[in-house]
């Protein structure tokens, strides 16, 4: 695999679609070094900061096979960053990856965390208001990742895929899960066994708990 896309937004009004009324998913690509922390790539905006972000949330990835799929079904050509990733990588399927996956870009390690939810802010970006009902329906959801080795990434780096080796579950059965109302206990023990983001872990083990008291 190889990043074939380094993205990054600047702030941009969003009115009645963000509380903020300020997005960053508006990502354009870059042709130089950039550096990533442990928070994300450095000068790449993150306005909404409840759900997005933060060190379990610092990078989003998108795959070219997503993007052809895509691309298919909507009649025209996305360039790279429309989805609101932060790197674009060839060959990167995000229904194969599960939690845990490291992937080593350039002297950067990455580990998955969690698929993207989509939400209104999706949909007014693509200037469909039933693109969430689509995203959904699409299973393609790209994924999110913590930064385990800070350092620079740009065009042409090299990706590898580190498999996780403990127990895990695929990113994709998150995303179906995440519209279950109502989650076994099996399957909530299952989702927190993984290196799971911490937004995702709070929220379940509070679902266990309610889960396991109303026993």
């Amino acid at each position: 695999m190889q990043l074939c896309s380094v993205n990054v937004g600047q702030e941009r009004p969003m009115p009645n679609v963000k509380a903020s009324g300020k997005t960053g998913i508006y990502k354009l690509p870059v042709h130089i070094p950039v550096q990533v922390t442990a928070n994300g790539l450095v000068n790449d905006a993150i306005c909404d900061t409840k759900n997005h972000g933060g060190p379990d949330q610092a990078i989003y990835i998108y795959g070219m096979p997503d993007y052809a799929w895509w691309s298919g079904v909507l009649g025209r050509e996305l360039a790279p960053g429309t989805f609101g990733e932060n790197l674009t990588i060839t060959e990167l399927e995000s229904t194969q990856l599960s939690i845990g996956d490291r992937l080593h870009v350039g002297s950067v390690i990455l580990e998955v965390t969690a698929p993207r939810i989509p939400c209104a802010t999706l949909a007014a970006r693509m200037g469909d208001p039933t693109f969430v009902k689509r995203f959904r329906a699409a299973e393609r959801p790209g994924l999110y990742c913590r930064v385990i080795l800070t350092g620079w990434v740009q065009l042409d780096d090299q990706v590898t895929l580190e498999r996780y080796q403990d127990e895990t579950i695929l990113a994709v059965e998150l995303f179906r899960d995440y519209y279950e109302p109502a989650l076994s206990e099996a399957k909530l023990r299952r989702h927190l066994a993984a290196p799971i983001a911490i937004r995702d872990r709070v929220e379940k083990e509070a679902r266990l708990a309610e889960l396991l008291a109303s026993k």
